[in-house]
């Protein structure tokens, strides 16, 4: 590959794994954002925070395991006018294995809107990112069947990030517990989270759920509105 590729490792916590000692979605998806974050901060640009995430997909192959070493690399491969796309592979010495793919958008760090990418960004990434343009438009359905599972999804302090809302890895958390109670196998599974307005505390949310070919479908809503839309399906 050409390019900067960011490595980092790290182990497998008691506070990453579910009762079977498996490392669950949420957690996974705090490690891709963890790398991300860390990589940003090692680049050039003057404000290596001003990302949010639109959308992460995850193909799971096999699972981290409680106490198991994982190794992860990380590069941008691709960018729109005020996004990037990033990829992260995770391989753990025990046979964990997944693929990571995230849209990142560039936001401006005093208003929150998208802002168009710097040069620091192409002076960092556009190698690895070469030529290849892509979307960030999302592909899931913000509406749901009137006859889904809806259920109260309390918002805890410890859900909510440094700027108050719920942090995108902890919306993940709403999709393990449909997992669970649809009694989904989550051993290899291709799972994919788009963020919509997002999830407030202040805000009445529910989590609507249903079991659809082997996996599930959730819409994690505030005041009837999808915040965020997710999709687990068997590889």
């Amino acid at each position: 590959m050409n390019g900067r590729v960011f490595e980092t490792g790290r182990r497998i916590r008691l506070a990453d794994v579910d009762p079977t000692g498996r490392c669950r979605l949420d957690a996974l998806v705090r490690h891709l954002q963890d790398i991300a974050r860390d990589d940003a901060a090692d680049s050039t640009m003057a404000n290596p925070n001003n990302w949010v995430v639109r959308r992460t997909l995850v193909e799971l192959h096999q699972a981290p395991k409680f106490e198991e070493w994982v190794d992860l690399a990380t590069w941008c491969s691709g960018y729109g006018g005020r996004w990037a796309e990033r990829r992260t592979q995770l391989h753990g010495d025990q046979g964990a294995h997944a693929e990571g793919c995230t849209i990142w958008v560039h936001v401006d760090g005093e208003t929150g809107r998208p802002a168009a990418l710097p040069e620091a960004f192409f002076d960092t990434w556009g190698a690895s990112a070469g030529q290849r343009k892509i979307s960030a438009r999302t592909t899931l359905p913000s509406a749901w069947p009137e006859d889904v599972h809806d259920d109260p999804w309390p918002v805890r302090f410890a859900d909510l990030d440094v700027l108050g809302h719920v942090n995108n890895a902890a919306q993940w958390m709403a999709v393990e517990e449909a997992l669970d109670r649809a009694g989904v196998d989550r051993e290899a599974c291709r799972a994919e989270l788009e963020h919509g307005p997002g999830v407030e505390r202040a805000t009445e949310v529910r989590l609507r759920w249903q079991a659809v070919d082997g996996g599930v479908d959730t819409w994690l809503t505030t005041d009837g509105v999808a915040g965020s839309v997710a999709r687990v399906r068997p590889l």
